[in-house]
């Protein structure tokens, strides 16, 4: 029993990880879109955005809210969720009155760090929904760090560049760490676990509307908002294969 708790703990922390290897790989996108302005267009970048909006509501709908509403009541499942969305709101504002500069990579972190905690506790109770869990985390990562890493970059050169892209980089083994706490921790703690998801989706749910969503629109393009749907629907694919047998 012992070495099959190790092997699952294990388990989680490298899927954790897996899950976060999409923000540096998203962050050499960027870098390449910049170096070389031609690569990726207007209506690409847009339809990139409105996709990672998909998979966030999608997130949201079918992972998040209903695994967290299971393990808590009522009145804390709202009062969760409703404090996700103002406690994001407050920081962006924080962050606007700063200049905002680092805007992108802070909401990013938001919700990345507290959902691979999540994924740690959820993956040592249910493994299936630990799957789409980490999809959905590797998912929205994307085009989170796309824009975060575009938006850094802005006045980076030479080394500092360098750095900018290693703290991306860095990313993944947080997430790994954020895991094992959660695996170690909230597993025990069902209540604070099911306030933890319902906490993220409340401000997802307020970045998507505030940032991905008026960011995603081009006037006169169809690929933005079929992006959106294409990402939604990635993510019913997913819930949909790994419940086939249930």
């Amino acid at each position: 029993m012992k070495g099959a708790a190790i092997d699952t703990l294990t388990q989680a922390v490298l899927v954790a990880f897996a899950a976060g290897l999409t923000i540096p790989l998203a962050a050499f996108a960027a870098l390449e879109a910049r170096l070389h302005p031609g690569w990726l267009t207007d209506e690409a970048r847009h339809a990139i955005l409105a996709f990672g909006g998909g998979v966030l509501i999608s997130a949201i709908a079918l992972v998040l809210v209903p695994e967290g509403m299971e393990l808590t009541s009522a009145p804390g499942a709202l009062a969760a969720f409703a404090a996700g969305g103002i406690s994001f709101a407050l920081v962006e504002r924080w962050l606007v009155n700063r200049g905002g500069e680092a805007g992108d990579f802070l909401a990013m972190l938001l919700h990345y760090l507290p959902e691979a905690l999540a994924l740690g506790a959820v993956w040592a109770a249910d493994r299936e929904a630990g799957v789409l869990f980490a999809l959905m985390i590797a998912l929205q990562n994307l085009p989170e760090a796309f824009n975060a890493f575009r938006e850094l970059d802005k006045r980076a050169e030479g080394a500092r560049r360098v750095r900018l892209m290693a703290m991306f980089c860095i990313l993944p083994f947080a997430g790994a760490l954020a895991a094992l706490g959660g695996y170690a921790v909230l597993q025990e703690l069902p209540r604070l676990l099911g306030a933890l998801l319902l906490f993220s989706a409340g401000g997802i749910l307020y970045l998507t509307f505030q940032d991905i969503a008026p960011s995603a629109h081009l006037k006169r393009s169809w690929a933005p908002p079929l992006g959106a749907v294409g990402g939604f629907m990635l993510g019913m694919i997913a819930w949909m294969v790994i419940h086939a047998e249930a």
